[in-house]
Order: C-alpha cells, then structure tokens, then sequence
C-alpha cells in the first residue's frame, strides 16, 4: 500500500493501515499498536512537516513495515527513555510512544537532504 495523506484525510489513512495489517496478520493487541503507531507518526508529518506526506506499507518476510516521508525541514531524532511530560512546550510524545510499541524505529533524513523518513515495524512472529 503506497498513499499519500493529508490532515483530512488521516482517519481513512489509519483504517486503510488497520486493515492492511489485519489482513498481514497482526491482531489483539499488537495489531492496535502499530495502527496507532503510524497514526502517531503521520500526525507528526502533518503537524511539523508541512500538512502531509507519503505512507508505504510493505509486508516482508518476517514483519510489517511502514515508512512515512515528509517534505519537511526534517530533524534529529531524540527519542527520550522515559516518558515526556504533559506540557505544552514539552514534544516527542508521539515518537516516544511508537518507538515504545514497534520492535524497529528508525528516523533519517531523506535522500534529497530535505525532510525525514520514520521507518517502523512489527515482527509477524
């Protein structure tokens, strides 16, 4: 599955993912995980980066794999151990809950030197 998404269109974007991974095979509770995962982080994209970006979900051999891209000014990653605060001036909720709920969780920047890439997944087994 390949799309791109905006703020408006996000809710149809996280039930196409839901059901792209039930149909891969996670359920229960792993399944809600990462559903909320890519919301998490294309919420991000649509906040930081611009109003959208790019969603590709891949089923590999072993796990589910979602990568979103943005055309935002990208940033380096700071994934906090423990969870952020409540406060408005506090952030990296979103990327602290995903990074806490996947088995991977990458952040680079893209290949043109302008935006990121959040590469997440869950293993199948």
């Amino acid at each position: 599955m390949k799309r791109r998404f905006t703020g408006e269109n996000l809710p149809q974007v996280r039930a196409q993912v839901e059901d792209a991974a039930a149909a891969a095979g996670l359920g229960g509770v792993r399944l809600g995980e990462f559903t909320l995962a890519v919301s998490e982080i294309a919420a991000n994209a649509v906040e930081h980066a611009g109003g959208g970006g790019r969603l590709e979900l891949r089923l590999l051999p072993d796990e589910l794999e979602c990568r979103i891209t943005d055309d935002g000014p990208g940033f380096v990653p700071a994934i906090p151990e423990l969870l952020p605060g409540l406060t408005e001036g506090c952030r990296g909720r979103g990327l602290w809950l995903a990074h806490l709920v996947t088995d991977r969780l990458t952040v680079t920047t893209d290949t043109r030197g302008k935006g990121a890439v959040v590469t997440l997944a869950l293993r199948l087994t």
